[in-house]
């Protein structure tokens, strides 16, 4: 169950959401596909722009994020609602930040509180923001899918730099339904289906790994023992 829950906040950057077949058999089992397709916008976004830039800045340490450039959603996408001096982005990513065969993709109750540093935020992010337009201008699923893999194919996206890394230690996270807060930790970011390094997933690592073969990286996960406002995280989370 462990790499289960991995993967799936892999794919959702991070992401990203754990059981993702528990997700999947509970959205079958209702009989009415909870998240067949999207729902209106409004239901996406934090009307409320300077609790989202709040909401953002929580995925890392205030050391880092009060320096960051921070990102909003709004009816026409994404925009700088901060501008930043450290090279670090903190936004919020929604529910199509993971990938696009996910039962939870159309969640709108997704909040994904996300910091790049500046590698990740040049090379990593950039899919993300695709991903957003994409959805914006009402394209399926499929579409979704396709548009990157192209995008990637011909190096329309930029290739991920080394170092690419980003926090996602909110504990005000919503990642989905069934758990909601998954652990605080760091993801670090590697190009293509790297083979396992660091022994990570062996007993008693605080080492995760998952690959996301839609977007084409592996992610390390490193685990921390603090959410990013310094106070304690329980060790018997899922």
């Amino acid at each position: 169950m462990r790499k289960n829950q991995v993967m799936v906040i892999a794919l959702a950057f991070a992401l990203q959401v754990v059981y993702p077949d528990a997700g999947q058999q509970a959205v079958a089992q209702d009989g009415k596909g909870a998240y067949a397709a999207m729902a209106s916008l409004d239901q996406y976004l934090i009307s409320d722009e300077k609790s989202e830039i709040a909401l953002a800045r929580s995925a890392a340490p205030s050391s880092i994020s009060d320096g960051a450039e921070v990102m909003v959603l709004g009816h026409e996408g994404y925009k700088i609602a901060v501008k930043g001096t450290n090279g670090f982005l903190c936004i919020v990513e929604r529910s199509w930040g993971q990938s696009t065969d996910q039962a939870e993709f159309w969640n709108p109750k997704m909040r994904a509180p996300h910091c790049f540093n500046a590698q990740a935020t040049r090379s990593f992010a950039p899919i993300y923001l695709m991903k957003t337009r994409l959805v914006l201008a009402g394209k399926s699923k499929a579409e979704i899918a396709q548009a990157i893999a192209t995008a990637l194919d011909e190096k329309e996206l930029p290739a991920l730099e080394p170092g690419a890394m980003a926090y996602m230690m909110s504990r005000h996270q919503y990642l989905n339904d069934r758990d909601k807060v998954w652990h605080t930790h760091a993801m670090f970011f590697f190009p293509g289906d790297m083979t396992k390094s660091w022994a990570a997933d062996d007993p008693n690592s605080p080492v995760m790994v998952a690959n996301d073969p839609e977007e084409r990286v592996t992610i390390l996960f490193v685990l921390a023992d603090k959410w990013s406002d310094g106070t304690a995280a329980l060790s018997n989370m899922p």
